[in-house]
């Protein structure tokens, strides 16, 4: 199997030849700490680890890959509006006023190249008049939101061994983005009406950008970021969840499954117990990171859901970086998983500097001989 199919039967509950090998990929400040312990610089830590612990590398050739842009455009300028007291007051490029260290700069609010804390003073989206302003930046037919080349990208697409997916936020995800978290709560109470028509903006903007991918391509799996959970509960009500988010999730699943997607993952951080199901009716087949400090258990889930979610993460960071017994019983439960299927163990958000070079080379070996590389 190539890493595309065994990445689709490790999640359908099919029989892969071994399990996909993903531990989870490190932030800036842990490769940091882990080029001071004997990775070398410059290197792939995925080869490096490989190596180490003497299993294949497993790198797909993503030339061919097309990517899909479902980000505003214009985006806003990016700009430092004040320096004071070791921080700066900056405009992201969402339009979002926000406050960081100057230890970092503009560049870590675009990417998650780290674990940066900030404190949000304003959003773009305040009232009808901003939205009508913001709607404008979301063009379907706008000619970046393909490559340049899609045709020839899409013959090639018909046939590829890489794993084509395709990657947007969700609609709780995205009017948070607009309107802010207090914001975009308390616009669900007062103003339940304009909630709806800004999902239902987003629902039909991605739906319209996928149009023109699937006219000439394909895909594997779409991931929709969907941040929504507190370390136990949800950020809104299961009930407030199933009313306006439910409908743009089972939109998006229906398309995709009538184009062969097989893989429809929702990832949100926290506890998720309570958003499962609604998931599930509206399509979803698997979630991630799964954090185990959040109070999420991959065993009890299983036991509920049965067959009708995958996961993709569930091994504790915390033990990762204990190393030792800690260890091993964080990665207890993956046997019981991988009985049926339906999952891909691997550190349960992105990997934190206390985790060390040598802890994580433990954990990876552990990892390869339960998912049959070893």
């Amino acid at each position: 199997m190539n890493f595309r199919t065994r990445f689709i039967a490790s999640l359908d509950f099919s029989k892969p030849d071994k399990v996909s090998f993903l531990p989870g990929g490190p932030r800036e400040s842990t490769l940091k700490r882990w080029h001071s312990e004997g990775l070398p610089e410059d290197s792939d830590y995925m080869e490096v680890l490989c190596s180490i612990i003497g299993i294949p590398y497993e790198k797909s050739d993503y030339s061919k890959y097309i990517n899909v842009l479902f980000k505003m455009n214009p985006m806003f300028e990016e700009k430092v509006l004040k320096h004071e007291d070791g921080h700066y007051i900056v405009q992201d490029w969402m339009g979002a006023i926000v406050e960081i260290s100057d230890t970092y700069d503009l560049t870590y609010l675009r990417s998650a190249k780290d674990f940066v804390t900030r404190k949000w003073h304003k959003f773009p989206v305040e009232n009808k008049d901003d939205w009508q302003e913001m709607k404008k930046r979301y063009n379907v037919d706008d000619p970046i939101r393909l490559p340049e080349n899609f045709d020839e990208l899409a013959i090639a697409n018909k046939n590829r061994t890489w794993l084509q997916s395709l990657s947007f936020a969700g609609p709780f995800w995205q009017l948070r983005e607009w309107c802010g978290f207090e914001g975009l709560c308390m616009l669900m109470v007062e103003e339940p009406d304009f909630v709806e028509e800004m999902i239902e903006f987003w629902k039909d903007f991605v739906s319209g950008v996928m149009d023109r991918f699937f006219e000439k391509a394909e895909c594997d799996h779409i991931l929709i970021s969907e941040d929504m959970a507190y370390k136990e509960k949800s950020m809104i009500s299961p009930q407030m969840a199933k009313k306006f988010l439910a409908p743009c999730w089972s939109t998006w699943s229906e398309k995709v499954k009538k184009h062969s997607c097989k893989i429809i993952e929702i990832d949100s951080d926290g506890y998720i117990g309570e958003l499962i199901p609604i998931w599930i009716e509206s399509g979803v087949n698997t979630c991630s990171p799964l954090e185990i400090a959040a109070g999420n258990n991959l065993v009890e889930y299983r036991k509920i859901f049965g067959k009708n979610m995958a996961y993709r993460g569930g091994v504790d960071k915390r033990a990762i970086a204990k190393g030792g017994k800690s260890l091993e019983e964080a990665m207890s439960f993956i046997p019981f998983l991988l009985e049926e299927g339906g999952c891909i163990p691997g550190c349960d958000h992105g990997v934190p500097p206390d985790i060390s070079w040598n802890n994580f080379i433990d954990y990876g070996r552990l990892l390869a001989k339960m998912t049959g590389w070893l």
